[in-house]
């Protein structure tokens, strides 16, 4: 067992230990995208590899497939699927290439994959090309370039139009093949493929030699000699180069450089065990040249080992083209009944595979040696080759017909998409317009809406402005009430106890010492009477700032009430030599409305179990701060809601300062400074 198997091996049991782990463990990972696509590549290359036999390698592409079947799909996995599709179809399974290629038609179109459409129909040109239905094959290379040019697959475009000059040339259509060849190089000049290159100038070389251009044919294929020698490993192909370069020269009866030519080729000694079929193609074309040059020596057993060689590999081409040489070698060494017989078998081969290139040319050989049945063979000749010729005219005219269809789609297709492009910015301007109508419409609601709110806030304000205005007058009354209740007691209730008390002193009080101490007792309860209701009147005399009373009372009930509703416990501070009645009623009503706002957002998101509210004075500003112990948030994470955004506007209207500083789980501090 070699390495590569062996790794194979390996790996497919990996894959089959996931698969099994999926199977009986719940809640495992599923086998990521790339991993699914990694196994389906592999799959599809292991399907390529030689060395399993074709069930094997079958059950490779059936693993794939299920495997693509079973997921999603995409653009990726659509392109595993043509590949999968095609290698059923190098596999000789017909049947389940069309099956799959279907598919990927139906998947590509679904999902608008340009490349999936021109693949899928690269493979049905393909597969016709094998099947030798040139028509249908040249149709969806056709098909598959229109969508590789629109989608600017440049290598995938070139390559479907050499496909379709390769069609064209073998059915004559010699300038219509050189144009789409010469399309097809300018692509692959922009890529720098040197190898399709060199298969283009080759194809290009043939041409010139079918209309016996024999230069210009040298010239191409030593152009495709130039490119040759840029590919790593390109001895094989250059076999093939000298091969034709050989024929080439031959065909202008320069005998002695075809020779050389083949020589060259022959000189591998490694070509009769790597290609033997190209050693047995150079060892008769040598002995033919030889044979043209009158040089007769030994070339029959050349021409023979040629023939045995192809004989044994099933080569049915190189077996017509051995049999036509010896057939011309018998004919002029004079032995007739061997040549016509080399003759008939190589027209009878070729006609079984439908070479009409070499069946024409052993009609035309039999014609001359044959001279009892001369007229028949050429009563043959001239019909299948005018046959070839309408067979040729007609499929040429296909071509241009199935190229004139699809430039016509193509216009069709263009006209469509315009028409489309006017419908789209039609729909966009009107969609357009009734959006801006709706955005004005909105925007007027919202202006509306502002303007509404600014004079709910006026309202709002003057609201509060009235509440602390009440709130002053109805401490102003507690005051006065206050002072006439302490003069009162002064005045007049202590005026009189004082006078009582001094009379009942200068009473005479006859009795026992007993009495006597009894009579005093009740003169000091009298004085003590009067020294507290004196205390009295001057603590409700005691008048501090009303103004401050008002303001504060109002935040006290505030606090009061937000504290029920969020359950946490309030602390108020306050600076005692803040002088409340200098302080605007505005900068009043919007410390009200900041303090409200604070604590509905502490309620709404704090949690907190503690708030405290300082007013101080620091310089030529007011501050308030406003702290709780809630969970806090991250600042930078976190976007500024309507209630920072308010309190934000309100300061910024005293022409103030705001301030944030809050952390997760260490609480929020919000800090304001109002210039006074």
């Amino acid at each position: 067992m070699n390495l590569k198997r062996l790794y194979y091996i390996l790996f497919l049991i990996l894959i089959f230990s996931i698969q099994s782990c999926d199977e009986n463990i719940e809640n495992t990972q599923t086998i990521s995208s790339n991993a699914i696509n990694d196994s389906i590549a592999f799959w599809v290359k292991a399907s390529k590899d030689k060395s399993y036999n074709i069930d094997v390698r079958k059950r490779f592409l059936t693993k794939a497939y299920l495997t693509i079947k079973s997921s999603q799909i995409d653009s990726l996995k659509l392109r595993n699927l043509s590949s999968i599709a095609y290698q059923n179809f190098k596999l000789g399974d017909t049947a389940l290439f069309k099956k799959q290629n279907n598919e990927v038609l139906a998947f590509a179109l679904k999902i608008k994959d340009t490349f999936s459409l021109g693949d899928a129909q690269w493979n049905y040109a393909s597969y016709y090309n094998k099947k030798q239905i040139y028509d249908s094959a040249y149709y969806h290379f056709n098909i598959a370039h229109t969508y590789f040019d629109r989608g600017d697959y440049i290598f995938e475009s070139a390559k479907t139009q050499y496909g379709m000059a390769f069609i064209k040339g073998r059915f004559r259509d010699y300038s219509g093949s050189e144009v789409l060849t010469f399309k097809a190089i300018e692509k692959f000049k922009k890529i720098e493929n040197y190898k399709s290159l060199y298969s283009c100038y080759n194809h290009l070389g043939q041409l010139q030699k079918d209309i016996n251009e024999y230069d210009r044919a040298l010239f191409y294929y030593n152009k495709a000699l130039e490119y040759l020698n840029k590919i790593k490993k390109s001895k094989s192909l250059s076999e093939v180069s000298l091969n034709n370069i050989a024929n080439i020269y031959v065909k202008q009866k320069e005998y002695n450089k075809a020779l050389n030519y083949y020589n060259k080729v022959l000189s591998n000694d490694s070509l009769k065990s790597q290609n033997i079929d190209r050693f047995a193609r150079a060892l008769d074309n040598k002995a033919h040249c030889k044979f043209l040059k009158k040089d007769t020596v030994n070339i029959v057993n050349d021409l023979k080992e040629a023939l045995h060689i192809r004989n044994r590999i099933n080569d049915k081409g190189g077996i017509v083209i051995s049999k036509i040489h010896l057939a011309h070698f018998f004919a002029y060494k004079q032995d007739t009944s061997k040549a016509i017989s080399y003759a008939k078998e190589a027209n009878s081969l070729a006609k079984e595979i439908e070479n009409s290139r070499d069946y024409l040319e052993s009609l035309s050989l039999l014609s001359k040696i044959d001279h009892k049945h001369s007229s028949e063979y050429l009563e043959k000749h001239i019909q299948f080759s005018d046959s070839i010729q309408i067979v040729e005219r007609k499929i040429q005219n296909k071509f241009t017909r199935i190229a004139y269809e699809t430039d016509e789609h193509i216009e069709e297709n263009k006209r469509l998409s315009q028409q489309r492009i006017w419908i789209l910015v039609t729909s966009f301007g009107l969609i357009s317009i009734l959006g801006l109508v709706y955005f004005l419409k909105i925007q007027k609601t919202k202006n509306e809406k502002l303007l509404l709110e600014n004079e709910q806030q006026k309202a709002n304000e003057q609201v509060y402005l009235i509440t602390l205005k009440q709130q002053e007058k109805l401490e102003k009354e507690k005051v006065k009430e206050r002072n006439r209740i302490a003069e009162e007691l002064h005045d007049g209730i202590l005026g009189k106890l004082f006078g009582t008390r001094v009379g009942l002193g200068f009473l005479d009080i006859e009795g026992d010492q007993n009495i006597k101490e009894q009579h005093q007792s009740f003169l000091d309860e009298l004085q003590t009477i009067e020294k507290e209701i004196r205390e009295v009147s001057h603590r409700l005399s005691n008048n501090f700032d009303k103004t401050q009373i008002s303001f504060i009372t109002i935040i006290h009930q505030l606090m009061e009430n937000k504290c029920k509703i969020g359950n946490f416990k309030c602390e108020l501070d306050f600076d005692e030599h803040i002088s409340w009645q200098n302080i605007n009623e505005k900068i009043k009503v919007n410390l009200y409305r900041i303090i409200q706002e604070a604590l509905q957002n502490i309620i709404k998101h704090a949690s907190a179990k503690n708030v405290n509210i300082t007013f101080l004075v620091d310089g030529k500003d007011l501050a308030l701060i406003i702290k709780d112990d809630g969970i806090g948030f991250n600042i930078r994470q976190k976007k500024k809601g309507i209630g920072i955004k308010n309190i934000t506007s309100r300061a910024e209207k005293l022409n103030g300062f705001f301030n944030v500083y809050s952390k997760y789980n260490e609480g929020t501090t919000i800090k304001i400074q109002i210039p006074i």
